[in-house]
């Protein structure tokens, strides 16, 4: 005869003897305590010593309730000892099935990487791109891991004032994309209750606030200072800047760094560095004189063109074991050079690889 009912692993049902025969126990959620605090049985079998299962009911609820509680509170549900993953795109006779994206992003304990200056522009490169278009793409877990290791981010910015723009970019788009997929797409497509993305929405307001308000106190030094540098040196330090807008707000700060920051051969050796020549002459911009306005050509080929980008460290592939490591770290190769199989991954090419 096929068992009709509950799965036959469970402990049953809770019944309680009655004057119309026996019935069975129903709980409901406004009888348990918010608190992490055990059930009183005086409060779910009403004076009734008839039901000996109670007690077996009661500790059940209580430890799921506060399951829920750690996987709602807790920083991170997923602790790795490894710094790589192993990337897979299809199923073999040793491995079934595939790695994503969101397993990707718990595995490579991002949280540790922010710590690193020279990978914080990476990680927060990636957030933003993540944002913009793989954030429904992501499971439950790796979303839940994405806004705590966003959170840490903002801390950092709040506390180091590293890099402020970058984040304010960040926490623009992931603010557009939410309010796109709560209003205008639809619920259905997000991971969970709609208020929980809600109340994420309002704290990526209070941190988008935060940076805005954001001082940086100015700092006092004794001893020798920027501007105490010789004007070649000066010169030579703006030169290795491969960002327009911090060479454009470190003009901002003197009289003599604005003149620097106008000179046209900085901002030449900033267009060849972004740009290739087919593209300059597709795109000329010239001044009254005849002469090539360079910063004026920068920004307008910025519009049509991507730019290079330079991170400190990245994320590397090795071609020979299909791993994803940070390079600090290494990762178990099998290959008999194996500098010779390593690549530099980008954010973009990051998240490429995980499109099936």
């Amino acid at each position: 005869m096929p068992f009709l009912g509950q799965d036959w692993r469970s402990p049953g049902w809770s019944w309680t003897k009655t004057e119309h025969g026996w019935k069975r126990i129903v709980f409901y959620g406004h009888e348990l305590d918010d608190d992490n605090r055990e059930i009183e049985l005086t409060e779910l079998c009403s004076d009734i010593e008839e039901n000996l299962f109670v007690g077996d009911v009661c500790e059940l609820a209580t430890t799921k309730r506060k399951k829920d509680f750690y996987n709602n509170n807790t920083k991170s549900q997923f602790v790795f000892r490894d710094k790589w993953i192993y990337v897979q795109k299809g199923s073999t006779k040793e491995r079934h099935g595939y790695c994503t994206l969101g397993e990707a992003l718990n595995r490579l304990d991002f949280s540790s990487a922010i710590q690193d200056l020279r990978r914080f522009n990476y990680v927060a490169k990636l957030f933003q791109l993540i944002a913009r278009s793989q954030l429904t793409s992501l499971s439950g877990a790796a979303q839940k891991n994405y806004f705590n290791i966003l959170e840490k981010i903002v801390r950092k910015v709040l506390e180091d004032h590293y890099n402020p723009r970058l984040v304010k970019e960040l926490l623009q788009d992931l603010s557009s994309t939410l309010h796109s997929l709560t209003i205008h797409v639809g619920r259905c497509v997000l991971v969970g209750n709609v208020n929980i993305w809600l109340c994420r929405l309002e704290t990526i307001l209070k941190w988008q606030q935060q940076l805005n308000n954001l001082q940086i106190p100015k700092q006092i030094c004794d001893g020798m200072s920027f501007n105490d540098l010789p004007l070649y040196m000066q010169s030579q330090i703006l030169c290795k800047l491969s960002d327009a807008y911090d060479i454009i707000n470190l003009g901002q700060a003197t009289p003599t760094l604005h003149c620097l920051s106008e000179n046209r051969v900085l901002w030449k050796k900033l267009c060849h560095f972004h740009f290739s020549d087919k593209q300059f002459c597709r795109n000329l911009v010239l001044t009254n004189s005849g002469l090539v306005d360079w910063k004026l050509m920068y920004f307008t080929l910025q519009k049509h063109y991507p730019m290079k980008e330079q991170y400190g460290d990245t994320l590397h592939f090795c071609k020979h074991c299909s791993i994803l490591f940070w390079k600090d770290c290494g990762h178990p190769c099998t290959a008999n050079d194996p500098d010779s199989c390593l690549m530099p991954i980008s954010p973009q090419h990051f998240i490429d690889l995980f499109k099936f």
